[in-house]
């Protein structure tokens, strides 16, 4: 057998190796990554979700996920460990420079209508009933038979 036979099967022996070792490489950096999360800093979640880290143990993380509730998951769940500017960022919109992004909502809506006390009436498209003869004009009221 020639050689022009086997390049197909080399080729692609060599192909599933390159793909496996970058995948290993991918899920040593995962690792990598997950054991050097410490208490206080910001991760994400696989499923999105951005919180505080609270506790580190051997196959699980206690996560802040709101002010005074904690979570545990596994540490395979964690998908990104994040800067404390980049959490930040996200989770409160404070820039680096210390301000914020975020509008400000008022505690009332009356600020939000432009000013005026009466709000302007609105047309619906319903006429009022014609003025005059309120007598059908085939003689029949409604809910009777033969009545349009």
């Amino acid at each position: 057998m020639s050689l022009m036979t086997f390049l197909p099967f080399i080729v692609l022996i060599g192909a599933m190796i390159l793909m496996t070792r970058s995948a290993k490489k991918k899920q040593q950096a995962a690792a990598q990554m997950r054991d050097h999360m410490t208490a206080g800093t910001g991760v994400r979640t696989i499923g999105g979700m951005y919180a505080t880290v609270k506790e580190v143990g051997d196959d699980t993380v206690t996560l802040e996920v709101a002010p005074g509730v904690h979570a545990v998951y596994a540490k395979n769940a964690i998908g990104a460990v994040l800067e404390d500017a980049e959490y930040n960022r996200i989770v409160h919109g404070i820039d680096e420079d210390g301000t914020t992004d975020t509008p400000v909502v008022p505690d009332d809506a009356s600020s939000l209508t432009k000013g005026g006390d009466e709000a302007p009436k609105l047309d619906l498209g319903k006429k009022d009933a014609p003025e005059g003869d309120d007598e059908p004009k085939d003689g029949k009221a409604d809910g009777e038979a033969g009545a349009k």
